[in-house]
């Protein structure tokens, strides 16, 4: 009787590497991890130490080594809390972010009101951006109205929220805020535009420098326009009903 031979083949199996688009998924994950981590590290650092320079500030020196017969460079010096007027604490509160003390970063409200009147006009959506959202903007971001900025910026309001109390927050921002054309924080704009020490500001003159920020290298304050005294008195104005200086215990 014949026996029949078969052969009897093995399959090779071969594992095959991960995919290019799951490779550049774990590569993607892993960066924002490692830049989230980062980011933290750099708050915590600053949430003790003075904060050297700014997104800001670094691109008004870079103007300035560029084109310097065009541009000056930034005027900057760090002030601690101690060392700035509270009426001037106060008047960019009463200006900017009347619900500071209670939002985490971004004010639904106002978000809100913005949405409702883009839908309503079809125009621009308006700024409707938090304290904590300029600061966000102004330390590591770009000028510009865009929705990436504004998504990227909502979500830096809430990592610096989470890593630093209100009045640090209010007291970065009122160093590296821009007050003048190259004139950023609340030491380099009372020395030049007012010959003093950030401390010993005046209520008036600390609601004409909350007046400038929306269009500081345009506004001057030793000859300023109908629309800048207008704003000015409607800062302190806000600044009696808010309560005055008591407003600020509840940083």
């Amino acid at each position: 009787m014949e026996i029949k031979k078969y052969k009897i083949y093995q399959a090779n199996i071969v594992v095959r590497p991960a995919g290019l688009i799951q490779r550049v998924f774990r590569f993607l994950v892993g960066l924002s991890v490692l830049i989230i981590l980062l980011l933290f590290a750099i708050l915590l650092v600053f949430r003790w130490v003075p904060v050297p320079t700014s997104a800001f500030i670094y691109h008004q020196n870079a103007l300035a080594r560029n084109a310097p017969k065009i541009h000056d460079p930034a005027e900057y010096q760090w002030a601690s809390w101690d060392e700035i007027s509270p009426y001037l604490a106060l008047a960019v509160i009463a200006a900017e972010d009347q619900r500071f003390p209670t939002h985490w970063g971004v004010d639904t409200i106002e978000l809100k009101k913005a949405l409702a009147e883009k839908r309503s006009s079809k125009g621009m959506l308006r700024g409707a951006s938090t304290i904590t959202q300029q600061l966000a903007k102004n330390l590591f971001l770009w000028n510009g109205r865009s929705y990436s900025r504004k998504i990227l910026e909502a979500g830096l309001a809430l990592a610096i929220e989470i890593a630093w109390p209100k009045k640090r927050i209010l007291e970065v921002y009122l160093n590296v805020a821009q007050f003048g054309d190259a004139i950023f924080g609340a030491k380099e704009s009372s020395r030049i535009l007012f010959d003093k020490d950030p401390i010993n500001l005046t209520k008036e003159e600390a609601a004409i420098l909350a007046a400038v920020l929306p269009r500081p290298a345009i506004s001057d304050v030793h000859s300023p326009r109908p629309r800048l005294l207008r704003k000015q008195q409607w800062i302190l104005k806000q600044m009696s009903q808010l309560g005055g200086l008591r407003y600020l215990k509840k940083l």
